[in-house]
């Protein structure tokens, strides 16, 4: 590992206009630098640049779309392989992350609250407290990581990264509830008369998008982002079906396979695939099948009705009569992209929904309840971490000056 890290390094062409950066990274980590601290033995300095930029570094080494951010937009990879920076970042990151300097100031006498452990509320939680801001974290499930923890599988993510940050945010001060849902018996305003100066939001996309075809509700169909949360729990068979192309259906179709399945197919209905292009090749190369042009009609005991689609001249698909077909499957898989929840909404009245049915914010995320402000999910719809993590950066420095009174 460290010999190609090493190499790979050594590729690097210190560009003067880093394109992995300026136009790949979403929160445009100094490839170049890191790269040349690397080099020249301040492995400590590199990942400290690293943590300072972003919180979620050791975790976005691992699960971002590199082939079209970072290395995506690597010079090398015009005519060649482009330096694969992910692999470096994740060996600074993951080798330095109990050396990193996590100090936190003086407690400046105000609390801030962080509705969700996952990639925002994480993000938020650790800025938050280098600020000197006393933060709790209230998370519905046991431990940290929301989808980090829930929604990936751990041959992507090891979910001892998780129990790393969760032990080096109680270092920092940090406090958790665990098992707690905001939205139940207590609400948001609760916690605002309770003296938290702001609240944050970070509850992620958990609800999942409904196929809306006769048969969804039979006991052999599930939902992807349930399935994925504790696999083991599930009975699939030998042969699944996988509704959907992005990269959470090919998650749940790796480790289904991972879990005995021996026919996993996945179906789209158009000629692309949504997911990154690595997580695709990876799924054919743990034995997975994909079919093409095939719109759902509805799910019987026997597996999911299909029926063809064609591509007109304008560019959209069109279902071709008479072509409708069963294809044999012991369960389904449902994978068409994750919704937020409403339980806060519900609760507490102040807090609106935008056209799209998430929580709506304005240009410096608050949400329309004063001093609660929101990003993540539970605002975009299901987006990537390092996007969460991106908007999230703003959102603490916008929550810090509410909390300060210079919040324009």
């Amino acid at each position: 590992m460290s010999v190609h890290v090493i190499d790979e390094a050594n590729r690097c062409l210190q560009c003067k206009n880093p394109m992995c950066r300026n136009k790949g990274c979403p929160i445009q980590t100094n490839i170049p630098e890191v790269i040349r601290l690397f080099k020249e033995n301040k492995m400590m300095e590199a990942a400290q640049m690293l943590f300072d930029n972003n919180p979620l570094s050791v975790v976005c080494s691992l699960v971002c779309n590199h082939e079209n951010q970072c290395e995506g937009h690597c010079v090398k990879g015009i005519k060649g392989e482009p330096v694969h920076f992910s692999s470096i970042e994740n060996y600074i990151s993951d080798s330095c992350f109990e050396r990193l300097d996590m100090s936190v100031p003086e407690w400046n006498g105000m609390k801030a609250g962080v509705i969700g452990a996952g990639p925002a509320g994480i993000t938020i939680a650790i800025l938050l407290a280098k600020k000197g801001y006393k933060v709790t974290v209230f998370e519905t499930y046991e431990k940290i990581g929301g989808i980090l923890r829930y929604g990936i599988p751990e041959f992507r993510l090891p979910k001892s990264i998780l129990d790393r940050y969760y032990k080096r945010m109680r270092e920092m001060g940090i406090l958790f509830r665990p098992n707690f849902s905001i939205g139940g018996s207590t609400s948001i305003q609760d916690l605002l008369d309770d003296g938290y100066k702001s609240v944050f939001i970070g509850t992620g996309a958990w609800r999942p998008r409904k196929l809306g075809v006769p048969g969804e509700t039979f006991g052999n169909v599930f939902y992807a982002i349930n399935y994925l949360r504790n696999p083991e729990v599930y009975d699939l068979g030998e042969n699944v079906a996988v509704i959907g192309v992005g990269n959470a259906a090919m998650d749940v179709a790796r480790t289904a396979i991972r879990n005995g399945a021996k026919k996993v197919t996945l179906y789209a209905r158009g000629d692309e695939i949504t997911a990154s292009e690595n997580e695709y090749n990876y799924a054919k190369l743990d034995g997975a099948e994909f079919e093409f042009r095939k719109s759902i009609k509805r799910i019987t005991d026997d597996g999911p009705v299909f029926c063809d689609m064609e591509k007109t001249e304008d560019g959209k698909y069109v279902e071709i009569e008479g072509t409708e077909k069963l294809y044999p499957a012991d369960s389904i898989l449902v994978a068409i992209s994750q919704v937020p929840q409403h339980r806060l909404v519900n609760k507490d009245k102040e807090l609106h929904l935008n056209e799209k049915g998430n929580l709506a914010t304005n240009e410096n995320g608050e949400t329309t309840m004063p001093g609660v402000f929101a990003s993540g999910d539970v605002v975009t719809g299901a987006k990537t971490v390092v996007a969460a993590v991106a908007v999230s950066k703003q959102i603490a420095e916008d929550m810090d000056a509410y909390m300060k009174g210079t919040l324009n």
